[in-house]
């Protein structure tokens, strides 16, 4: 069944054409609170919170953006309201912190996947200690694959800033990891 037609159905009362939706978003409204919040436990609750959000608002979506574009914008309003409220009692976030494995594939050495994992460990990192408006952008691009038009509805700012503090984040991003990676002693991988 179509998008549309899933929304249609759950605008109707559909609890199971409304179910669909939910999985095929509660990955990326996942990633997206976790994004924000760096911890399992919190981003779990804000992407329930926002799935539920997003259903007692379903009769007010009216087709305008995309369904995934409308659903992001309540995700990130919903998760910039949690960091308001919740300022101060977040936790410095460590290295060691990062959690959330990768998949990786079954052919690859134990070292290989090891290397892999802590790069993957010190880009959340670095990512993490971002200001939160590259954090946000970089995680609807780079992490989530929305399109250039698609952020731009969802943070609500022109293509041409969704390009331009894109292009800071990437650069921001790259210097604390250019950093990290020298102190490691390497550059290797960062490209």
């Amino acid at each position: 069944m179509d998008e549309k037609e899933l929304i249609r159905r759950s605008q109707a009362g559909d609890g199971e054409a409304f179910g669909v939706l939910v999985e095929r978003y509660r990955g990326k409204v996942f990633s997206l609170a976790y994004g924000f919040t760096r911890d399992r436990t919190s981003a779990d609750d804000l992407a329930q919170e926002v799935l539920i959000k997003a259903y007692f608002s379903l009769p007010k979506f009216k087709a305008k953006s995309a369904f995934g574009t409308w659903l992001y914008r309540i995700a990130v309003n919903h998760a910039k309201d949690f960091l308001r409220k919740n300022k101060g009692r977040q936790k410095e976030i460590s290295i060691e912190d990062v959690g959330e494995q990768t998949l990786t594939a079954e052919n690859k050495s134990l070292e290989e996947k090891r290397v892999e994992e802590g790069r993957r460990q010190i880009v959340q990192a670095a990512l993490a200690r971002l200001p939160e408006k590259y954090r946000v952008i970089l995680t609807l691009r780079d992490i989530d694959g929305l399109s250039y038009e698609d952020i731009s509805g969802v943070l609500k700012l022109s293509p041409g800033t969704v390009d331009s503090r894109l292009h800071r984040a990437r650069r921001k991003l790259r210097e604390k990891l250019t950093g990290r990676l020298i102190r490691q002693g390497g550059e290797h991988g960062l490209q």
